[in-house]
């Protein structure tokens, strides 16, 4: 039973009593992009379906998947994977014990999206460029 003076005390603190960091920002991002890659699920199974119906299914989803809107959403995609790949890296180091330094988890924080962004690039360079 709680005593008199204790029930109206919340049971953790709120949100506006933490110093926002990088660490913050990368693990809502971490979730924001898992949820993205259901769309990069969807256009994969659209993908696969439309190999599977035919030539005319096919050329309809490259029809749209060329457009500039789809290579927005392609790109959106791409980046959401490689962003949450590493942030899942970022997660297993510190899954094994590691990394929980206050220097070395604010660098790796920040790396995580950079490096999502790069390996987008990188990867869109590689595909555009051959």
């Amino acid at each position: 039973m709680a005593q008199a003076g204790t029930r109206n005390r919340p049971l953790s603190p709120h949100l506006q009593i933490w110093r926002w960091g990088p660490h913050m920002f990368v693990s809502i991002l971490h979730r924001v992009t898992g949820s993205g890659n259901v769309l990069g699920l969807a256009i994969l199974l659209w993908w696969l379906g439309a190999l599977a119906s035919g030539p005319g299914a096919y050329a309809f989803f490259a029809q749209v998947m060329t457009s500039p809107i789809g290579y927005i959403v392609l790109v959106g995609v791409s980046w959401s994977f490689f962003t949450h790949m590493m942030s899942g890296l970022r997660h297993f180091v510190l899954d094994i014990g590691a990394g929980y330094e206050l220097e070395i988890n604010k660098i790796w924080s920040i790396a995580c999206p950079v490096l999502g962004v790069i390996l987008t690039v990188l990867f869109w360079a590689i595909l555009l460029l051959r």
